[in-house]
């Protein structure tokens, strides 16, 4: 008998009702199958929830509550509306602009987390320089087709560190490309420590830099870091 009920629920896909079924107790059959499904379900979607963060790649941050202290935000543009992913169903973009060290990446990096644990949205964390280096190989491999069809499929792009290493022609290009397929699609959350006037020492060419500018800014929120960099001050304290 039970390996019958092992192969059924091998063959059923029901790899936690396999493994521990003998371990449910409950005063009735109704209770046990309630009991049997809710654990099966908690399972997979752990696994589901363990996979999409696998995929986001995102960076290890503190586990320190996020100090909202020196952060400006525009109006209409509150807490709850960053970190419930509202501006994501209306495929709304948000550009964290600051000096280095502010809190940018740490912020985008919780959105991202809270928009995978409490809703399920697929997310893609990249360094600008990390991407653009992804998109060139994979253009030169053949399988840029291939790499654009997985960030069609993101609910979420986030793109830290742009400013920091200008791009080459090619490059620039290709990333405007990414940018324009996110357009009015999907969200996009970008990192900066420029302001847009500064945004053509990266893109090289003052017509694409303002193609790109001109699809982020539309349907998006600017936020501002004004502190002071969160390591250098954590450095001095140390001292």
């Amino acid at each position: 008998m039970n390996k019958q009920i092992q192969e059924y629920a091998k063959r059923l896909k029901l790899s936690w009702v396999r493994e521990h079924y003998e371990e449910i107790k409950a005063e009735s059959h109704d209770e046990y199958l309630l009991q049997l499904f809710e654990r099966e379900i908690q399972q997979r979607e752990e696994r589901k929830i363990n996979s999409m963060l696998t995929q986001a790649c995102l960076p290890k941050v503190s586990e320190n509550p996020f100090d909202w202290k020196d952060i400006v935000l525009t109006k209409g543009l509150n807490r709850e509306y960053l970190l419930n992913a509202i501006f994501m169903e209306q495929q709304e973009n948000l550009i964290f602009y600051g000096g280095v060290g502010t809190g940018k990446t740490f912020l985008a990096t919780l959105i991202g987390l809270n928009a995978i644990h409490k809703y399920g949205k697929a997310i893609k964390f990249y360094t600008v320089a990390s991407l653009v280096n992804q998109l060139l190989e994979a253009n030169e491999k053949g399988n840029l087709n291939k790499l654009f069809k997985k960030i069609e499929k993101l609910d979420l792009l986030i793109l830290d560190e742009l400013g920091y290493i200008p791009l080459h022609k090619q490059g620039a290009e290709l990333l405007f490309q990414v940018i324009s397929m996110c357009y009015e699609t999907k969200s996009i959350i970008i990192t900066t420590n420029l302001q847009f006037g500064q945004w053509n020492h990266v893109f090289g060419d003052p017509i694409l830099t303002e193609a790109v500018i001109d699809r982020l800014i539309h349907h998006s929120h600017l936020v501002v870091f004004k502190g002071q960099s969160n390591r250098m001050k954590e450095s001095l304290l140390q001292n």
